[in-house]
């Protein structure tokens, strides 16, 4: 690693080398929490990096960038605020869910719902990095559906006891909650502790996320992921046949 600093804040150049690890605490303040530049989107890195809680976010041409903010939103799954607006959603319309059934779908979903608003981050090296990550049995996705309608949902990284999310998706009102929603129900049975939400929004915050300073973050990410091993209890659930009601 070779690094470019400034004080007690640098940016670490990441080499070939898929276990070059930035010190977190050392982040840049502006922008707030760009700690790598370079390397590449292997599993192998990408396993490596999410695990001590860094995480890829750049659009093309930009080279790839890793980040690691100073305070960071999570959401504990038992934490989850069930909104007036949700609970009527529920009451009016069936919905199912399902784990891991339409991968490749939910993210393109996220990529071209992104690219018709602001523009995505989430391309094509960016898909298939991830999709290599779900062939290897780490990277999830949540769908939702009204009938046979694939309506929203989300996708991330799991291990240990951690999932990291990365991006939602919402094609009918109350979507994304309510796969949110499913998820942390489910929680407890896929021994998931703590849900990475990255960065915050008003959205993530009135579903319960919070924020936490980074130094808490990663001692968390110590103390949940002591092996980089898949959960295989998300596994065992997205080999069932049936989507699930909620």
């Amino acid at each position: 690693m070779s690094e470019l600093e400034d004080g007690k804040h640098e940016l670490i150049l990441l080499t070939e080398s898929p276990y070059d690890t930035p010190d977190p605490h050392k982040a840049l303040q502006d922008p707030e929490g760009l700690s790598a530049i370079g390397g590449d989107l292997s599993s192998t890195r990408l396993i490596h990096l999410y695990s001590k809680g860094f995480f890829p976010w750049f659009s093309d041409p930009d080279p790839i960038l890793w980040w690691h903010p100073e305070q960071r939103c999570v959401l504990q799954p038992d934490k989850f605020h069930e909104s007036k607006s949700l609970k009527k959603a529920l009451k009016r319309e069936v919905w199912y869910f399902s784990i891991n059934k339409e991968f490749e779908s939910v993210i393109h979903h996220c990529a071209a719902l992104r690219a018709d608003k602001e523009g995505t981050w989430i391309s094509n090296d960016i898909k298939n990095a991830y999709i290599e990550l779900h062939k290897l049995g780490y990277a999830h996705s949540i769908e939702i559906w009204r009938d046979e309608i694939l309506v929203g949902g989300f996708y991330g990284v799991a291990m240990g006891n951690v999932f990291f999310g990365e991006s939602m998706f919402s094609l009918a009102p109350n979507a994304s909650k309510v796969a949110l929603k499913a998820f942390c129900d489910l929680a407890k049975e896929c021994n998931i502790d703590l849900i990475d939400c990255q960065v915050e929004s008003e959205h993530l915050l009135s579903l319960g996320a919070e924020l936490i300073p980074r130094e808490a973050f990663s001692s968390a990410l110590e103390r949940l992921i002591p092996e980089t091993r898949k959960n295989t209890e998300l596994l065992n659930i997205g080999k069932k046949p049936q989507k699930q009601r909620i």
